[in-house]
């Protein structure tokens, strides 16, 4: 059996990570630029895994650190992810070693993930607790629109996303979600205010 990859909860625990999760079309790629626009020096994103191939203008260790799948199962094995999971016929995970890394710059750890990696997080037996927040659209006509408004998703694509959707929006507000807060992104102005006082603090 391969050995458990090392984790220092200390430096994670200092700089206590934040989950933010939504469906795809609620706004959390606009919220988290401006953030990070706004405190460049505060925040960090982890690079995932993926067993996926590089896309043209794509760095290995900028966009994600790109494994086999042989590499990624070991870290599998290992224990070495906070949360895995398989799309498309590929793999995503959060290394431990990735949100240890923004950790030990000093930096809070931003990790953007699905619905699954939220449960693997929460349900995480040694990785320490990060605090949870959920984006939410204002509804599901609203999110249909905005997706649509795209126009970069085939008709198949947009309703398997909406579905998705659907799902998140009902885990998000179901008991046994770990969200600490859930903002509605209705209007953007209020709803990056509201973003902000949760990740920073409400003197900021």
């Amino acid at each position: 059996m391969a050995p458990t990859v090392p984790v220092d909860t200390s430096a994670i625990a200092a700089h206590r990570p934040i989950v933010i999760s939504g469906p795809s079309g609620s706004g959390k790629s606009t919220m988290l630029k401006r953030l990070f626009d706004e405190y460049p020096d505060r925040f960090g994103f982890s690079v995932s895994h993926t067993t996926r191939s590089p896309r043209a203008g794509e760095e290995n260790g900028r966009e994600y650190h790109f494994v086999t799948q042989d590499e990624f199962q070991e870290l599998v094995d290992k224990k070495g992810f906070v949360e895995h999971a398989q799309f498309g016929g590929n793999c995503y995970g959060t290394s431990i070693k990735a949100v240890e890394d923004i950790a030990a710059q000093g930096r809070v750890c931003i990790l953007d993930i699905e619905m699954e990696g939220v449960k693997q997080v929460a349900n995480h037996p040694t990785f320490p607790r990060p605090r949870f927040l959920f984006l939410s659209p204002p509804s599901k006509g609203v999110l249909e629109q905005r997706l649509r408004g795209r126009g970069t998703d085939k008709e198949e694509a947009i309703i398997k996303r909406l579905k998705q959707a659907e799902a998140e929006m009902d885990f998000a507000n179901s008991p046994e979600a770990p969200h600490e807060k859930i903002i509605v992104n209705d209007d953007l102005e209020r709803a990056y205010k509201e973003v902000k006082e949760f990740i920073v603090g409400a003197d900021a």
